[in-house]
């Protein structure tokens, strides 16, 4: 039976979606933060895999599949953000200004990181678009010359850390605007942190999705600018 599921070319994604389903219904039932189902389902893909002793690679194969979906799946966002087109139309100013202040900062903060911790110009570049989807990203890293499988890793755990401490942030600098709150997510966390914005609110929601595209967008101009600094 194990040799039959390991051998599968579907094992990877079976697995993916066991475990992610797994990390919902955890989240559902316990209704706490940290019970990320992103995060429970990493943790339970790498349990899996080292109980049954699977490779990374046979691993990566099999799922590739749900890869293919990322592009489709962030397009879909901009559904929520055409139900409130007229609302973005309202503060196109200050979501222009947002979503840039955070993109650089994102960025200025990975220099400064990286200056402090004395890290090599790949490993600089591997961080650099840490806060974008990761469809995104990943050419970015590419690009540049980056690790791209580190990359995957920092964009994921940016966006499980911004999707746990969202409404803890919000709370601690008192940030009440539903559009401040989904620019922030968006801009910080892309896809996993609209997730979160989406449970906050239909407005949360639509401006977190604007976010991950002009985010991605700005970041990718901004990042080959800051990689030539190191």
């Amino acid at each position: 039976m194990k040799d039959f599921l390991t051998d599968s070319v579907f094992f990877g994604a079976f697995i993916s979606l066991a475990a992610y389903e797994a990390g919902l219904l955890l989240k559902k039932k316990f209704r706490i933060a940290l019970l990320n189902p992103l995060l429970i389902g990493t943790i339970l893909v790498m349990a899996a895999l080292l109980l049954l002793k699977v490779e990374y690679r046979s691993y990566n194969e099999s799922a590739g599949y749900i890869s293919y979906l990322l592009t489709p799946a962030t397009v879909c966002l901009a559904v929520p953000l055409y139900q409130q087109l007229e609302l973005l139309k309202k503060n196109r100013k200050a979501v222009a200004a947002g979503i840039t202040a955070g993109v650089l900062t994102s960025l200025f903060s990975v220099f400064l990181l990286a200056k402090l911790f004395s890290l090599s110009h790949e490993q600089y570049v591997t961080l650099l678009p840490k806060s974008i989807t990761t469809a995104i990203g990943m050419g970015v890293s590419k690009e540049l010359g980056g690790m791209e499988t580190i990359t995957v890793a920092v964009i994921i755990v940016t966006g499980i850390l911004g999707n746990v401490m969202a409404e803890f942030v919000c709370k601690i600098f008192r940030i009440q605007e539903p559009v401040a709150k989904g620019l922030a997510l968006g801009t910080s966390s892309h896809a996993i942190g609209t997730a979160k914005a989406m449970e906050l609110g239909e407005i949360e929601g639509a401006m977190s999705s604007l976010s991950i595209a002009v985010a991605g967008l700005l970041t990718v101009f901004g990042a080959s600018i800051f990689a030539k600094f190191m």
